[in-house]
Formats: structure tokens, C-alpha cells, sequence
């Protein structure tokens, strides 16, 4: 059996896909897919669907630029539903919400939705933007400028930072300055051309169990 012939397409020849960001796990939209558009996608690494209004098939980011870039294509267990795990390359939503699920039910009302634990890899989009583009006046374009050493410099400021604001047992400055902290380290990955999913991919080894490491003292 191929690994088409696992998937249960519906009546009219479609399957339900969900994209996420392989690099959070945020989940970006929700789409249908025939044959073609699984087949394309497997073969081609970008995200293609089959639009249901206009009976024809698409490709994510082909007009906007808001390309997905799959790295993986996974099957749910009753067969009948496909996860596209994607690098989503600007806003996925058409409204230009990062994700399509926007809002959140807010008692008996819709309200904004927003989810901060995927702040890093936006802040890691935009420092690679700045990099690349180099906008006068920003300050991320100042530091790629001066170097790796002054990025160190100030990564290791900010380090002595959050050692003083942890000693102080200050919370407020604690929070400031661990945020600080982040957004160098993030500014330092780059400049090294490390991506943050490579660390990512890290601390799951570790924490998973597929690899033991002894505890630093």
C-alpha cells in the first residue's frame, strides 16, 4: 500500500489539514487537500491545498509571499486528517493575523487571542529581516554592524544583569532583564547562523530522555 492509499479522503476527495510551525508547534490554519495538492506538497516541500470555493488547487503564499515551508507531513491515527508541520514565512491568516485562530471565546464573546510562548521565534523572524535588510535605525542593524564582539559584550552585560536583579529579588527588574537577556542571545544565534529550532531540537534530546547528559553542578 502506498503512503497515499493510508489517506481517507472524504466523498468529494478531500482531507482536512491542519498547519502548524514546527519550530513552536503553533497551529496557523486550517485547510483541504485532494491527491494533487498532498502529492505536489510531498514533492515540492511548499505547502499546496485545494480551495473548496474555487475548485482548484493552491499554493500557500504564491501571491503573498507568506510561503510554508513543510518540513514534515504527518497522518492522524483514524487516517482521515494530515498535519502539515511548516516554517511559516510571514502571517498565515489573510486578515495578517499570525494565525488564523485569532480569537479566543472570552465568555460569552470573541476576543483577541494571543499566545506568548511563540514570541521568540517571531522576534527571531524579525532579527533575521533586520539582518538581511539592514533597515538605518534600528537597533539589531547597529549591532550586526559593529560585530560579534560587540554582540557579546552586550549579551554578557545583560547577563550580569539578570545575576543582579535575581540577587536583589527583584521581580519586576528580574522579568526586564531576562527579556533583555533573550532578545541578545537571539541577536547572537543569528550572527552565528545558528536557527533557534537547532536549540530547540537541544533541550527536546535532553528532555526526552533519548539522551542522558549528566547534570551541569
Amino acid at each position: 500500500m502506498s503512503w497515499m492509499e493510508r489517506v481517507k479522503f472524504d466523498e468529494r476527495g478531500l482531507v482536512p489539514v491542519v498547519a502548524q510551525e514546527a519550530d513552536t508547534g503553533e497551529v496557523l490554519m486550517l485547510a483541504y487537500a485532494n491527491r494533487d495538492a498532498l502529492a505536489r506538497t510531498a514533492a515540492t516541500g511548499a505547502a499546496h491545498y485545494y480551495s473548496r470555493s474555487r475548485g482548484e488547487l493552491w499554493q500557500k503564499g504564491s501571491t503573498s509571499g507568506n510561503v510554508q515551508s513543510v518540513v514534515d507531513i504527518r497522518l492522524d491515527c483514524d487516517g482521515d486528517a494530515v498535519l502539515y508541520r511548516v516554517q511559516q514565512s510571514g502571517p498565515a491568516c489573510h486578515t495578517g493575523a499570525r494565525s488564523c485562530f485569532a480569537k479566543k471565546l472570552q465568555g460569552s464573546a470573541w476576543d483577541v487571542a494571543s499566545d506568548a510562548r511563540h514570541v521568540l521565534t517571531r522576534i527571531e523572524q524579525v532579527v533575521r529581516e533586520r539582518d538581511e535588510q539592514r533597515p538605518a535605525g534600528a537597533y539589531s542593524t547597529y549591532l550586526f554592524e559593529r560585530g560579534i564582539d560587540k554582540i557579546l559584550k552586550k549579551v554578557g552585560e545583560e547577563t550580569t544583569e539578570v545575576v543582579i536583579a535575581a540577587k536583589n529579588d527583584d521581580a519586576a527588574e528580574l522579568r526586564s532583564e531576562t527579556a533583555d537577556l533573550l532578545f541578545h542571545l537571539v541577536v547572537l544565534l543569528r550572527d552565528r547562523r545558528l536557527p533557534l529550532s537547532e536549540v530547540w531540537n537541544e533541550l527536546d534530546t535532553r528532555f526526552s530522555g533519548r539522551e542522558k547528559r549528566p547534570h551541569p553542578e
